[in-house]
């Protein structure tokens, strides 16, 4: 079935200008909204996920290949005094030492987390610093009060009823293939949290009793290889939740630990808040006159496409049970990109500009 896709906010596309193609400007009509899906002007303050272009729930493969082809697009090599596009190559560069790697992007997914977790609070406290990578202050100041009233008095709420006293969750992605998804499996996956000191057993923990292996803190980082069940006909953005294998508290239980399966888009594809998108090249007179095109699914279906007359770039049809796990699939129209033409099309292209297209 194939459905009309309203457009509910800008997405993410190519910048499809390309010197080579002759563009009168009766022709801006189809292509004003080209405008919308450019990159927006960099900002080194920027998110490393605005600045690619992609969504925090994308796969590092997917990652990989926009950096990839943005890099290739501003490169100051393409783009010889050009200072706009030497900024967002700079900025490009930036955000993919950020999230290019699996390690690089938890840390930074971390560090986002709790930076907007304790934004605008008291991060200062006497479990404050750096150790070994996290952040104590941050991780310790929700507790910091509640921490003093266990060791005096057990811990009650406002309806005099005991309150459980637990470490942080971790959050952390996990990508998988279609096949992975669709049978299940087993992944190996290195985890990193902390774990109760076992000199002190977490005693040194908001007292001014000394630890020489945990510098009283309570807890140390510890890291290891951890194995990930993935059911059966898991689904991207699907959450699993591990009991008791987030970080440790010294006077209280350890959080959870919850994967989200990133599913890979694949080539040519892309999550967009739990839809997935496929970009379809289409040329310009296809665009102006209608016509059809030939695409292939997730699934490795071949499908045919009606394009109407006056499709403009962005412009989206839904197919219904063509995504993953029959879900829908939605088609992005885009321009497909000339890299030269020969004097015949030249020839026509100027005939059409000279009667006003």
């Amino acid at each position: 079935m194939l459905g009309i896709v309203p457009k509910n906010g800008p997405h993410h596309t190519h910048d499809y200008a390309n010197k080579h193609c002759i563009i009168s400007p009766s022709m801006n009509n189809l292509l004003r909204g080209l405008k919308n899906h450019q990159h927006p002007k960099p900002d080194m303050g920027e998110g490393a996920y605005r600045v690619l272009g992609v969504s925090s729930d994308a796969t590092d493969a997917e990652i990989k290949r926009v950096y990839r082809r943005l890099a290739r697009q501003y490169h100051p090599d393409r783009n010889p005094n050009d200072a706009a596009a030497e900024e967002r190559f700079k900025a490009i560069q930036t955000s993919y030492e950020q999230i290019g790697t699996s390690e690089a992007r938890q840390e930074y997914d971390q560090r986002i987390r709790m930076e907007n977790m304790f934004q605008g609070g008291n991060r200062g406290s006497s479990f404050g610093g750096s150790f070994d990578g996290f952040d104590l202050g941050g991780m310790f100041s929700q507790f910091r009060n509640r921490g003093q009233r266990v060791v005096n008095n057990p811990t009650q709420n406002i309806n005099n009823q005991p309150q459980t006293i637990k470490g942080s969750d971790i959050e952390s992605g996990l990508d998988i293939s279609l096949e992975q998804a669709i049978s299940g499996a087993k992944i190996k996956f290195s985890h990193r949290r902390f774990k109760v000191c076992q000199i002190c057993n977490g005693t040194s923990f908001g007292t001014s009793k000394g630890c020489s292996t945990c510098g009283g803190k309570g807890v140390k980082t510890k890291s290891s290889t951890i194995t990930i069940t993935v059911p059966p006909n898991a689904k991207h953005g699907q959450l699993l939740r591990l009991k008791g294998m987030g970080h440790e508290h010294p006077q209280g239980e350890a959080g959870d630990l919850l994967i989200s399966l990133r599913l890979d888009a694949q080539e040519g594809r892309r999550w967009e808040n739990g839809r997935l998108v496929q970009e379809v090249s289409v040329s310009i007179t296809t665009l102006l006159l209608g016509g059809k095109v030939k695409i292939h699914t997730p699934l490795g279906k071949r499908v045919q496409i009606e394009v109407p007359a006056g499709t403009k770039i962005g412009d989206r049809r839904r197919l219904q049970g063509h995504g993953y796990a029959d879900g829908s699939l939605d088609i992005e129209f885009i321009l497909s990109e000339i890299e030269e033409i020969n004097d015949e099309q030249r020839g026509a292209l100027e005939k059409l500009r000279k009667v006003g297209l």
